[in-house]
């Protein structure tokens, strides 16, 4: 499942968890990518989607990062054929199995993972991770999600030029419990010859529509007292 890219972010009132993908392949959305407010996990190459769920939830039960995804994979006979890897709030873990198809790989940097199969060569990974550490921090997530795939895509991404259907994704989640939205932190494009473009779109038109609706209905959600 190409490459992906999974970060924890913390600025002292808020952590932020937040993984996104892309592929020559459709409905990546559907596979790859798991968050909660504890942590994030990217499964692809031979994938296994039970080890995203359950990473995700071993880790909202309390292990840390590591132990979760290296315990899960130590249980599978198809761990060779797996790339795993993942953040939560304590540190990050990334695998790449030996039966990995070339060229693939992976990066743990300082609170962020990114990792890749069935590239055109190293530095697609390497640009994604760059461009995600130059990012504007000011800036949502998401969007910086986004920028570090596109990064990596213009290295090169995923070498198999005759596949046309590809897809891409992005999900991030966070400790603040926001009453309404935001609508652009779980957009998923499943079938389009322009994942990262198509994603970008998506995400900036939801981005004007969580604006337009916060400025129309939050005070609405403010007096709704149906949740008390």
């Amino acid at each position: 499942m190409t490459f992906s890219i999974c970060v924890h972010e913390s600025d002292g009132d808020e952590d932020r968890f937040g993984v996104a993908v892309t592929t020559r392949l459709a409905g990546v959305g559907t596979l790859c990518p798991f968050a909660s407010e504890n942590g994030a996990v990217a499964t692809q190459s031979l994938v296994n989607v039970d080890l995203g769920r359950r990473g995700i939830r071993y880790v909202d039960e309390g292990l840390a990062i590591e132990d979760a995804l290296q315990g899960l994979l130590n249980a599978d006979n198809g761990a060779p054929g797996r790339q795993l890897h993942g953040v939560d709030a304590e540190g990050t873990f990334a695998f790449s199995g030996e039966e990995c198809k070339p060229w693939y790989g992976h990066i743990e940097g300082e609170n962020y993972t990114v990792a890749g199969n069935l590239l055109t060569g190293e530095s697609v990974i390497e640009a994604t991770a760059e461009a995600y550490e130059a990012g504007d921090r000011e800036e949502p997530l998401a969007g910086r999600l986004i920028d570090a795939l596109a990064a990596g895509d213009a290295e090169g991404g995923d070498k198999r030029e005759e596949l046309r259907i590809q897809s891409a994704a992005l999900l991030v989640r966070t400790t603040t419990d926001h009453e309404l939205g935001p609508f652009y932190d779980d957009l998923r494009v499943d079938a389009t010859a322009e994942p990262i473009a198509d994603l970008r779109e998506s995400y900036q038109l939801a981005v004007r529509g969580y604006e337009e609706a916060m400025a129309r209905y939050e005070e609405d959600y403010a007096d709704d007292e149906l949740g008390n």
